[in-house]
């Protein structure tokens, strides 16, 4: 699904302040408020680069547990995570009993 922040390009947008555009003229004593500005944006970035490199850790860390227990459920019992084993007879033997005596299933009717 498609939202605004996949985009192609939305993120790379220049606010006034980086694309050094004022709405007054520049005059000669703004060399001061332009340093407080870039500084103050270069804060701002900083962190939000802190808070990706965090939120990067955690996907990667979250990503290896699924894997794990992927791995740990694939292993243990193949059937129980969805797969089948291949064998001619897995279809059948989820319709019958561990004798050999096939299962007959009840059917009701669900009101909604």
């Amino acid at each position: 699904m498609r939202d605004v922040n996949s985009l192609p390009g939305l993120h790379k947008l220049k606010t006034m302040v980086s694309a050094k555009k004022r709405s007054i003229p520049r005059v000669q004593g703004s060399a001061y408020l332009d340093l407080y500005m870039m500084s103050k944006e270069k804060e701002r970035l900083l962190k939000e680069s802190e808070r990706l490199g965090m939120r990067d850790t955690a996907i990667k860390k979250r990503l290896e547990e699924i894997d794990l227990e992927t791995n740990r459920l694939q292993g243990v019992d193949p059937d129980l995570s969805g797969k089948s084993s291949g064998s001619p007879n897995s279809s059948e033997r989820a319709c019958t009993q561990e004798n050999g005596v096939k299962k007959e299933w009840k059917k009701m009717a669900l009101n909604y």
